[in-house]
């Protein structure tokens, strides 16, 4: 099935150029702030408890404006699977929530929690944690300036995407699918297709409904700037042997997103593909081996 999508672009409030444009790149007062807290997950050991952050006004200021600008772009944009979930998730409007107030809710509805991290997290750990039911989380938020729009995960994209997707048994499960998937092998070229169908999943993923593409991913949900379509973007059904050829960019906007028919279609296609997944997957799909440089 090759069937192909346009989606109609929207206006990504507060967008300003290129990633490497984003003043989150450029502003020392700014990168000094977020260092710091980055820097805090240096030997950190996965589970262990560590220490939440006095964030400041402006970084509380930050969160309410992407609080108010998502709620009613879920609403428009999101399916009904993202839209359900997050009414599970209890998230704070006024004020950003230490990871440790957002665990146990999780802990309690899917058996997940957070776990500290600084910035992008290696595959092997990254993935592998999620079968123990954690999953890696930042503590800095972005900078000011563009609220709606991110060129890195930051505190407000794990909690409004991964916090939500992490408060419901379904999703949660995918998360630890790809866990115990990641644990199974261990070569670098394994990994890395994994993370590719992960990415174009759970991160930028979308279900079909009514046939037209919803966002599903945690990257679109947490995003004002993606969830609403900054440009026209090629949306191609769900097709994991595609979706694992092509490379990704942590820092911009997809160009290609894959949609499933239903959360039943996504389910079954990646517990099919996990099932099989083995060290020699790539060369038995003629999977390409791409670069790992994609900051």
């Amino acid at each position: 099935m090759n069937t192909v999508w346009k989606q109609t672009p929207i206006s990504a409030e507060g967008r300003l150029g290129r990633p490497d444009e984003h003043p989150g790149r450029s502003d020392q007062d700014y990168l000094r702030r977020r260092d710091a807290l980055a820097a805090r997950a240096a030997g950190h050991r996965v589970g262990a408890p560590y220490a939440g952050v006095d964030y400041t006004e402006a970084e509380h200021r930050t969160w309410r404006t992407v609080h108010t600008a998502l709620g009613p772009a879920h609403r428009a944009h999101a399916c009904r699977e993202a839209q359900d979930a997050a009414e599970a998730v209890d998230v704070p409007a006024e004020r950003i929530p230490q990871h440790a107030e957002i665990s146990p809710g999780l802990r309690a509805r899917t058996g997940f929690a957070f776990t500290l991290a600084g910035g992008v997290v290696p595959n092997e750990r990254f993935l592998g944690s999620m079968e123990h039911g954690y999953f890696h989380a930042v503590q800095f938020v972005r900078h000011p300036a563009v609220p709606l729009y991110t060129p890195e995960p930051d505190v407000i994209h794990d909690v409004f995407g991964h916090g939500i997707h992490l408060s419901d048994p379904r999703l949660a499960e995918l998360y630890r699918l790809f866990g115990r998937t990641a644990n199974r092998v261990r070569s670098e070229e394994a990994l890395d297709i994994l993370s590719r169908i992960y990415w174009f999943t759970l991160e930028y993923g979308l279900l079909t409904e009514s046939g037209t593409p919803k966002a599903f991913g945690a990257a679109l949900l947490s995003s004002f700037g993606e969830i609403a379509a900054h440009t026209v973007r090629e949306v191609r059904a769900l097709d994991i042997r595609a979706a694992a050829s092509l490379p990704y960019c942590i820092s911009g906007y997809q160009p290609v997103l894959f949609a499933a028919r239903s959360l039943a279609h996504l389910e079954d296609t990646l517990g099919a593909f996990c099932a099989e997944f083995d060290e020699d997957t790539g060369s038995r799909l003629g999977i390409p081996s791409l670069p790992r440089n994609r900051t």
